[in-house]
């Protein structure tokens, strides 16, 4: 009996990539076992590549589920689970009547996403920004460890106060991996007017898809108390964060102090 050839059609990466997928099956051994991935999960990951190669940029709208799911030869119901999973992660936006949209840091829902400091009155609204330092140096072994680099790799290092209204409410460090975000200047800094991230995605490919956020209660030492106005050992909140694009790989480490004499930090838990 002559054996029966595969079909790509029942395996959507193989109609999709020309690669098997289906049980993931760990190293051989007495204790080895398969692990199975959900038809959705292996489209949702397909749709990620996609995303992440660039097939479809920020702010454009991706091909129809029905569309999908020809193309990767699966139900459209499988389609529509993967895609409810890429917008809970913000990875896509769903537009009633108009269809499904890759999500960029240029839409004004997204420039609150990773500021969570509102304003005890009045409506949430982007801070301006003055950069005190803007320069290329050696990762220090704590940056390095958390933005996944070797120590001493290149880094770019921006220290800025954010306004409201005209008030200094935020002090901000962050460091950045210098390859990644070659060619970035303090000039090119200081006459973006959009949002940080904005700038990151347009101009250097890099889109901030989750972050790691560690906070606690400081008090102002003189040289935060100076930026932001307030007497020397005013609380302030002490925020860490770790910021992570497509792969999991971490492409920011920004440290902020915080004045809450107007503002809170706002959380929305699921």
């Amino acid at each position: 009996m002559n054996p029966v050839p595969p079909n790509p059609s029942q395996n959507p990466a193989a109609a999709a990539t020309g690669a098997a997928v289906g049980p993931t099956t760990a190293a051989a051994g007495p204790s080895s076992s398969p692990t199975f991935s959900p038809l959705y999960q292996q489209i949702k990951a397909l749709i990620t590549q996609s995303l992440q190669s660039g097939e479809w940029k920020p702010g454009e709208l991706i091909p129809s589920e029905v569309e999908l799911a020809n193309r990767f030869k699966v139900s459209q119901g499988t389609v529509r689970k993967a895609i409810d999973e890429l917008a809970a992660e913000n990875l896509v936006m769903r537009r009633q009547g108009k269809g499904t949209f890759v999500s960029t840091h240029h839409e004004a829902r997204a420039h609150f996403r990773f500021l969570r400091l509102m304003p005890d009155e009045g409506v949430p609204h982007y801070p301006e920004s003055r950069f005190i330092e803007v320069k290329r140096m050696r990762a220090p072994a704590d940056v390095a460890r958390l933005l996944d680099l070797k120590s001493g790799d290149a880094v770019i290092f921006i220290k800025r106060v954010q306004y409201f209204d005209g008030v200094p409410t935020i002090v901000e460090e962050l460091w950045l991996p210098g390859l990644t975000f070659k060619g970035l200047t303090a000039e090119r800094l200081v006459e973006y007017k959009g949002p940080m991230y904005g700038l990151f995605e347009s101009e250097f490919g890099t889109r901030m898809i989750r972050a790691a956020e560690k906070i606690r209660a400081v008090c102002a030492d003189a040289g935060a108390a100076a930026l932001l106005q307030l007497a020397e050992g005013t609380p302030l909140l002490c925020s860490e964060r770790v910021s992570f694009t497509y792969g999991d790989k971490p492409v920011e480490l920004r440290r902020g102090l915080y004045s809450t004499e107007r503002h809170h930090y706002q959380n929305d838990l699921n």
